[in-house]
């Protein structure tokens, strides 16, 4: 199955990064691990560039801690010069998958100009950030852009997603709502969707917000993006 690739990539990624601990990051991850609770199993720990923090990644969850594993900091850190969140940063950056591994039967796929460029991207259809982003991709074009109806922000999500997913043109039916603010009309009972699949899959690769955005190589974003970082990432990727 495509999800459990996915799941294998990720596992391979984390056993790299457990293997270039140096023997500071090993003593503190000695220290830390029993102390996260019983059956708890932490994946890394790495040194931070700030704040004399050490990353503690259980599970695909990032926490911090000092050197002497006392304190346990649970939270994001965010770069109060630039506005950063460092924590999305590095769960993005740890997240990379190989793009062909998504199973893009479960997304609605639209496709703006000739859809050389690529791009998945995790959706609400109640997500704020998630119209911004539509506003943004107006300004794109010569993309093909899979959108996975990831439902956790609210209880009527997966309503607004079935009917949109049913609809005779999806993307038409995603255009009309997550830009102009037109719902779908209802779907029929029985009309199957890819909710649940789709849920297993953000719980697996950890996809905690929304729009969370794949590119052709695989790697992940939560950022804001102008117009031109995203036309220039897109190109980037290719």
């Amino acid at each position: 199955m495509k999800i459990a690739a996915i799941v294998v990539a990720a596992g391979l990624a984390a056993m790299s990064a457990a293997q270039a601990e140096t023997p500071k990051e090993a003593q503190v991850k000695a220290m830390v691990a029993p102390r996260m609770g019983v059956g708890v199993k932490v994946d890394s720990v790495t040194k931070t560039p700030y704040g004399e923090l050490y990353e503690v990644r259980v599970n695909g969850d990032i926490f911090y801690t000092d050197e002497t594993a006392r304190y346990m900091f649970v939270g994001k850190v965010v770069d109060l010069t630039t506005l950063k969140d460092l924590t999305r940063e590095r769960q993005d950056e740890l997240a990379a998958i190989r793009f062909s591994d998504l199973p893009l039967d479960a997304a609605i796929k639209t496709v703006k100009g000739n859809g050389k460029r690529v791009m998945a991207v995790f959706e609400d259809p109640n997500c704020p950030y998630c119209k911004k982003l539509h506003e943004t991709l107006q300004q794109v074009d010569n993309v093909t852009i899979y959108t996975f109806l990831l439902n956790i922000l609210s209880p009527e999500s997966a309503e607004k997603s079935k009917n949109i997913w049913c609809a005779s043109d999806r993307s038409a039916a995603w255009h009309r709502w997550i830009v102009d603010g037109k719902p779908a009309p209802a779907a029929p009972a029985a009309c199957p969707t890819p909710n649940d699949k789709v849920l297993a899959l953000g719980k697996q690769l950890h996809v905690i917000g929304t729009p969370t955005i794949y590119f052709a190589d695989g790697s992940r974003s939560g950022a804001a993006f102008t117009a031109a970082s995203l036309d220039a990432k897109l190109n980037a990727v290719r």
